[in-house]
């Protein structure tokens, strides 16, 4: 039997050549606190595509200066970030993989100088800043930049945009009744808390046309906050706007212990996919390639992301072929020692 996790899969007109995706994971690594790609940026992005990785993200890329997590972040709120950004796409795609960016701000959990802002005026914990409550105005002024930073994505060559709503970062931190009390059209209600995002996707549907993903928080893990009938809810909903794919991950809207195990997170990709009938991308401690082969054969998910395996192994794909029987060519370079 062929191995599952080889099959290439197409969203809209791009061509994944496998299953595998390098989850997006921040580097730290911009040295001027400008958000521009640095040369460990290039090394990073393509030793993965040289690996035989079928999608790679790049790390959460700030849409305005002030939704940086930290201030060493990829950005994308400026024109000057294109160059760097392109090079990252070219570079990976000229090895056979395509990229993704993930499109995002950090809300309440920005750790940065100044002020911050966020749905309402709560902070993450006691150790971290308190944020500003953002005006209706800031609301529309950041959307318009969502907006703005996919056009960026889609000059620099992007196949793939992914919105950041989990984690407990500001589109999550809208979605989440424990971090979203505001009293007007954007709080209350699943449907008014939805709105934020909602708005955002038409924007970005205005400048970009090729797969959508949106990465959410499938568990908050508090008694208070969303349940999985919500996050069906939003799923349904972001089906209707366009959204190809549903990225599931868990945590990081409150401070929370997580008894993390192998997979423990593939339940939730598992029933929004049949519950919603959407794509959507499995993550979560999979590290060994049978767990993978096993979500995409079993149609638990359609896309199996790794993280900090990938970080381990460049060539966690080439290890996965070589246990699979997977098809995956060798850069004619490395071919005296793929096999």
């Amino acid at each position: 039997m062929s191995s599952a996790l080889f099959t290439p899969y197409t969203i809209k007109n791009v061509t994944f050549p496998n299953r595998i995706v390098m989850s997006p994971m921040c580097m730290y690594s911009c040295e001027a606190q400008d958000g521009k790609a640095t040369n460990f940026h290039y090394i990073h992005y393509t030793s993965r595509a040289v690996g035989g990785t079928g999608l790679i993200f790049t790390e959460a890329a700030a849409v305005t200066e002030q939704g940086r997590i930290s201030p060493q972040d990829l950005g994308i709120w400026s024109d000057d970030h294109i160059e760097g950004l392109k090079k990252i796409v070219h570079l990976s795609q000229e090895q056979g993989s395509k990229v993704g960016i993930q499109l995002a701000h950090a809300g309440r959990k920005a750790v940065l100088d100044g002020p911050i802002i966020a749905p309402s005026s709560i902070p993450f914990n006691d150790e971290m800043k308190t944020p500003e409550e953002m005006t209706v105005e800031q609301i529309k002024e950041t959307i318009v930049a969502f907006r703005k930073g996919a056009a960026r994505a889609k000059e620099a060559g992007f196949d793939v945009i992914e919105l950041h709503g989990a984690h407990g970062y500001l589109i999550n931190e809208f979605l989440s009744p424990l971090t979203n009390k505001r009293k007007d059209e954007y709080g209350g209600s699943k449907e008014n808390r939805y709105r934020f995002l909602k708005e955002t996707i038409n924007e970005v549907n205005k400048v970009w046309d090729g797969p959508l993903f949106v990465r959410i928080s499938a568990e908050e893990y508090h008694e208070e906050g969303n349940t999985m009938e919500d996050f069906v809810y939003f799923s349904d909903e972001m089906k209707k706007q366009g959204v190809d794919l549903v990225d599931c991950s868990t945590g990081g809207v409150v401070p929370a212990r997580i008894q993390a195990y192998p997979g423990y997170q593939v339940k939730h990709a598992e029933q929004i996919r049949r519950e919603s009938n959407i794509a959507t991308g499995a993550v979560g401690l999979i590290t060994h390639p049978l767990q993978a082969e096993e979500i995409i054969q079993n149609e638990r998910a359609d896309l199996v992301l790794l993280a900090r395996e990938m970080l381990r192994d460049p060539y966690w794909a080439r290890t996965a072929a070589a246990e699979l029987g997977g098809d995956l060519k060798a850069p004619k370079q490395y071919e005296r020692g793929w096999n």
